[in-house]
């Protein structure tokens, strides 16, 4: 008897195993470039991988982690990285279950590094969300919104803010612990030389200081930062916040007490439960807007 429900049981886990892995696999992984992209890093040699975070980017993909029963939304995530490293792991890939069991498809963005090309990311986020309007009706999408962490949150941020046409405008905007300014008084320096050089012009400083550069039609922005973050200060997610106050975007801004710097995936983060419980509300009430409306595919999908 003891026998045979141990292999029952065997079984049973077996099973489970299976799906897990079955759950863990991307629905599809598309190369942003398939014929050369139109800028270069200036980067050489092969990818280094470390398993959680790359680096030496120089082929962007877009890994596709489409929701079984869609609700409409999509998220394009931008890890982190301070623009030397994308964290494809801790900040992108291992939030896909979390983003699918709401009904709600993640796409994640190995991004090329700018390498002082500071062109060179935005090419690839506009693309990735090229491609993912384009396929609006393959996964559901009616809404499609931009996350980032980090120096991945300056990236998220820049393109809700430098938008070109409805094909690469987010709908939303979800920041974590985000660089969202250049200016030297207040940004992260690490993101600042490896995106712009270490010797940028005022110009270009101002021109990749997004909280300049927010008007009435930027997307709503779900903010989230700690007030003991002295790597990226929460005077970054502050400013931006005002911004969009000031131009009466909706937006909202959560400022955690302690947690520091890079804790998306940090399970002993003291207000992991409420960072969750927080957007997961942000994100219903955005479901529940939408089905108000009865939007259509995206605008600017084909």
């Amino acid at each position: 008897m003891k026998r045979s429900i141990l292999i029952v049981w065997t079984l049973l886990m077996t099973l489970v195993n299976i799906v897990n892995v079955v759950a863990q696999t991307p629905t599809a992984v598309i190369n942003l470039w398939p014929n050369g992209a139109p800028t270069s890093n200036g980067l050489t040699g092969p990818e280094r991988d470390f398993g959680d975070h790359v680096s030496n980017v120089t082929q962007p993909t877009l890994t596709v982690w489409a929701a079984a029963e869609p609700n409409g939304l999509a998220v394009l995530a931008c890890p982190g990285g301070g623009y030397t490293d994308v964290c494809i792991g801790t900040e992108g890939n291992n939030m896909a279950e979390w983003y699918n069991r709401q009904g709600i498809t993640l796409a994640v963005l190995k991004y090329r590094l700018p390498n002082g090309h500071y062109d060179v990311p935005l090419n690839d986020v506009h693309e990735a969300m090229r491609i993912l309007k384009a396929d609006a009706e393959k996964y559901g999408i009616k809404k499609l919104g931009i996350q980032g962490c980090s120096a991945g949150g300056h990236l998220a941020a820049t393109a809700a803010t430098h938008y070109t046409g409805p094909e690469n405008r987010p709908d939303f905007q979800i920041l974590f612990y985000p660089v969202i300014t250049m200016d030297k008084s207040f940004t992260h320096m690490g993101s600042h030389n490896n995106l712009l050089g270490n010797n940028a012009s005022q110009e270009l400083i101002d021109l990749y200081s997004n909280e300049k550069h927010v008007t009435r039609d930027t997307p709503p922005a779900f903010i989230m930062a700690s007030s003991d973050d002295f790597l990226v200060p929460a005077r970054n997610s502050i400013e931006y916040y005002n911004a969009l106050q000031s131009n009466r975007v909706r937006s909202a801004l959560h400022i955690y007490p302690i947690g520091g710097h890079g804790w998306c995936a940090n399970e002993g983060f003291a207000y992991r439960e409420q960072w969750m419980s927080d957007l997961k509300q942000w994100l219903a009430q955005m479901v529940i807007q939408l089905n108000r409306r009865n939007n259509g595919p995206v605008e600017g999908s084909r």
